[in-house]
């Protein structure tokens, strides 16, 4: 079954475009989506959860239409994003008493267990709370009631690196059962490489690629040579960057012949983000 199936959203805005935006995710896995600020991470995921009206399109959750099943499919959905900006003045039980009370399979357990691992004080006012903090709370309040969805918008931002990896290891158990689903946007593509499965990249509104993880970054290459090599291949490149050494540049791995002999290597997500970011230019480097 998908635990996810977003077909053909279309949302316009006076100066910004979500054009017919698809991609699936299966049940029991992590899907990464990537794509720099402005390039449509959230109004996507707030389109998912009906926080905005689309245009046109369909999402499809655990099978069933949004639009058609909401309030049944929100107690299975748990998100967070990035922090908690509302009721900044009560002490965190407070809070949490007043939102447990939306969800019928909350677990008073798995909620403190989370407190805990988090090192979370409920007595603790949220104007009090770190950001870090603030995004640990978030997590623990959708990891506590048995969602089968999880839709993270930025979960690890603000969080120092020891418990960026802590809370990928989470990601990782939460998975294992196959039950529980996870679509995580970020911009720090360094924890996709450690949790993804999936990776859905989106620019200027629209999805360039969604797909496995390892195939995604083969579809392209990072190429390196001299500023003579450059010539052979500059008007296939998505973006290069030259320096006294010659050039480095991103290609699709269809776009380039291995026998013209200039070095060629799988990048990294952040290359490709990086890259396509500058799509078209050349990056004075």
């Amino acid at each position: 079954m998908l635990a996810l199936d977003i077909r053909n959203l279309n949302k316009k805005y006076p100066s910004f475009e979500l054009k017919d935006v698809s991609f699936q995710l299966e049940k029991g896995y992590i899907m990464g989506f990537i794509g720099v600020n402005g390039a449509g991470k959230t109004t996507t995921i707030k389109s998912i959860l009906n926080m905005t009206h689309i245009d046109s399109g369909e999402v499809h959750i655990l099978g069933r239409n949004m639009n058609e099943h909401e309030l049944e499919l929100k107690q299975d959905i748990g998100f967070a994003f990035g922090g908690i900006d509302f009721y900044t003045r009560s002490k965190i039980k407070t809070l949490t008493e007043t939102i447990k009370k939306f969800y019928r399979n909350w677990d008073d357990e798995t909620y403190t267990y989370y407190l805990r691992r988090f090192k979370l004080d409920e007595n603790k006012k949220i104007a009090d709370l770190s950001t870090g903090m603030k995004v640990k709370y978030s997590l623990a309040l959708a990891l506590s009631h048995g969602a089968k969805l999880l839709i993270l918008d930025e979960p690890t931002s603000g969080l120092d690196p020891a418990s960026r990896d802590d809370l990928l290891d989470i990601f990782q158990e939460l998975i294992v059962g196959g039950e529980v689903s996870i679509l995580f946007s970020t911009h720090i593509t360094s924890d996709l490489e450690k949790c993804a499965d999936y990776i859905t990249f989106i620019a200027n509104g629209e999805i360039i690629l969604s797909c496995e993880k390892e195939e995604f970054k083969e579809s392209y290459l990072l190429l390196n040579g001299s500023a003579s090599e450059l010539d052979q291949v500059k008007d296939q490149m998505i973006a290069y960057k030259t320096n006294s050494f010659g050039f480095t540049g991103l290609i699709q791995a269809s776009d380039f012949d291995p026998s013209c002999g200039i070095k060629s290597a799988t990048p990294s997500l952040e290359d490709v983000l990086i890259y396509y970011t500058k799509k078209g230019e050349q990056i004075h480097g």
